[in-house]
């Protein structure tokens, strides 16, 4: 259950003109009061003798008694009550009980006192309802409000409860505003899949994540076609910035300008300029025309740094300060969007889902400690100046291996955030996880089908001897891996590791005790990309020589094997 205090107004009349008419999409289905301060209070919804003013002039009596110093300045309080979509559809009376128990809660009728504010409950939907009160009580003073958003969030998880309805997280002041009901219904017009401030919210946080100073922060949101504006001082200081997509216009014909406070809180130009000031060489960004130095050759060479850097990130947020921690969490927000921008058309949907639903978690009260995040923002810069990565390949296979190091990534953040009782911050990061492990499976099926294809052929004594190994290394796991499907997969790396001249045991034993793997979909998987990260393999399998093949040997390119790779007849090799 959501409920949401608007704006206060001036006009009662006006308030009432919309809750009662037909709304600005014909949605609004028969208005009627569910609930008042009075239960003879005039309903014209559903009284054709009663007319708006009537039901205006009785709750405005309190206001219209004083004189006109004493009255507030904006005396309309306006309380919507919306039922999540998996809830039943409540009736009137349930409505009604809902009402009064919203009204006692924020202080404007509490419970037992005859001299509260006067209200009205009006349902024209099978969803909400709308609460409208005026501001000034009974015996003439003001309701004491302190708080009415968050004790009506209160009392929303009571109701819940007491009604068996969805249980909803609670929040903590830090979320992104929610687009306005008009918005909605104008993305909806213009066949938006999301409305213009969310739009604008991900083109920011694409154009901050890894950016090294505003110039570049700036250049980044014009290529990306947003339009900016830039609030100036006289000494000619930028002290903000408002964007606005170029077909978002008001009545008007005028872009629709949003300040980065109204798109997140930490989108603020003094927040993003935190990000920066941990590391003197971000200060001033990239020189204009100049593509930035990041040290990656391509999309494969980026998704490698980037994996590593997630996997350090994965280790402080286990071990490390909140102050860490939630540098770290905030930073691997910018590495899910920079993925989420320049991966393969087949994973970038999910990404960008895991994307937009990890900006959630990316924010909590503790609040991080700058300078300790270079890691992951150096690897969302890398991942975004890398050409955009193919979907085969040692890039497609880069891309999964990051994308399986940045599913562990998201879970210790939800777990984190789970012992910090955060509760919308740990959901957030669950949501995210599941489109990653989504967009895994995408990104995952050729380089995993081809290693799979490539252990099948492995000599037999060759598969014993890697199974025996792993019991050794992984006795409690050894099983469980043995009948996945993935083994094959895990027996070639292993070949292959072999091959590169490691110790396969070594290997298993430290990818293991780095961090737990029960929580893994395929303990197999994970094992194959630690492990090819960990030897310093080609993720994609055709970039390694085969190795213990039950086919016959074909001409090897010296050039495909890796470094140190060499050929043993004596362990299987035909």
């Amino acid at each position: 259950m959501i409920p949401r205090i608007h704006k206060r107004g001036t006009r009662t009349l006006g308030l009432l003109y919309y809750l009662y008419g037909p709304g600005s999409h014909e949605e609004h289905i028969d208005p009627h009061l569910v609930a008042a301060w009075d239960s003879l209070a005039p309903d014209p919804g559903r009284d054709p003798q009663a007319t708006y003013a009537d039901l205006q002039r009785l709750l405005d009596q309190p206001v219209d008694a004083l004189t006109r110093s004493r009255r507030p300045a904006k005396h309309v309080w306006h309380l919507s009550v919306r039922a999540a979509p998996e809830d039943p559809v409540l009736s009137d009376e349930q409505w009604g009980e809902i009402a009064r128990r919203m009204v006692a809660a924020t202080g404007i009728a509490p419970d037992g006192d005859d001299a509260g504010c006067r209200w009205a409950a009006v349902r024209h939907a099978d969803d909400h309802i709308h609460i409208i009160a005026t501001l000034v009580r009974e015996d003439g003073r003001r309701p004491r409000l302190q708080n009415d958003a968050g004790r009506a969030q209160a009392e929303a998880r009571l109701v819940e409860a007491d009604y068996g309805l969805k249980r909803l997280n609670t929040g903590d002041g830090t979320a992104a505003q929610r687009p306005t009901s008009a918005e909605r219904h104008k993305a909806e017009r213009q066949q938006r899949e999301r409305t213009a401030r969310e739009e604008l919210r991900e083109a920011v946080r694409r154009a901050v994540a890894g950016a090294r100073g505003e110039r570049e922060f700036f250049d980044r949101l014009g290529a990306a076609g947003v339009l900016v504006r830039r609030r100036i001082a006289p000494s000619g200081d930028v002290l903000g910035y408002t964007v606005a997509l170029p077909d978002d216009r008001n009545k008007d014909g005028e872009p629709v300008f949003y300040s980065g406070t109204k798109l997140a809180p930490d989108l603020s130009l003094p927040r993003i300029r935190e990000r920066w000031s941990a590391d003197p060489d971000q200060a001033t960004g990239a020189a204009p025309g100049r593509e930035p130095r990041t040290g990656a050759a391509g999309p494969a060479d980026a998704r490698r740094r980037a994996t590593t850097a997630a996997w350090r990130a994965m280790l402080i947020i286990d071990r490390g300060d909140d102050a860490s921690v939630a540098a770290q969490i905030a930073a691997a927000g910018e590495v899910l969007d920079a993925l989420a921008k320049t991966s393969a058309a087949h994973t970038r949907v999910q990404l960008r889902e895991a994307a937009f639903a990890f900006e959630r978690a990316s924010r909590s009260h503790v609040r991080a400690e700058r300078g300790h995040d270079r890691a992951l923002r150096q690897a969302a810069r890398d991942l975004v100046y890398s050409r955009p990565a193919l979907g085969r390949g040692e890039d497609g296979a880069t891309t999964a291996m990051l994308i399986d190091m940045a599913f562990f990534l998201v879970a210790a953040a939800a777990h984190w955030h789970g012992k910090k009782q955060h509760t919308q911050q740990a959901a957030a990061a669950r949501q995210a996880a599941e489109h990653l492990r989504a967009a895994y499976r995408a990104a995952a099926g050729p380089p995993m089908a081809a290693l799979h294809q490539r252990g099948r052929h492995l000599s037999q004594p060759l598969q014993r001897r890697h199974a025996a190994t792993l019991r050794t290394a992984l006795p409690h796991l050894a099983e469980q891996v043995l009948a996945e499907t993935g083994w094959y997969a895990l027996a070639a790396t292993l070949a292959d590791a072999e091959a590169a001249g490691h110790d396969p045991a070594t290997l298993l034993t430290e990818a293991a005790a780095r961090r737990e793997l029960t929580t893994a979909e395929s303990i197999s998987d994970v094992l194959v990309w630690r492990l090819r990260r960990m030897a310093d393999l080609p993720a994609d399998p055709s970039a390694t020589p085969s190795v213990g093949q039950n086919t016959p040997k074909q001409p090897a390119s010296h050039a495909a094997r890796p470094a140190g790779a060499r050929t043993d007849r004596r362990r299987g090799r035909r």
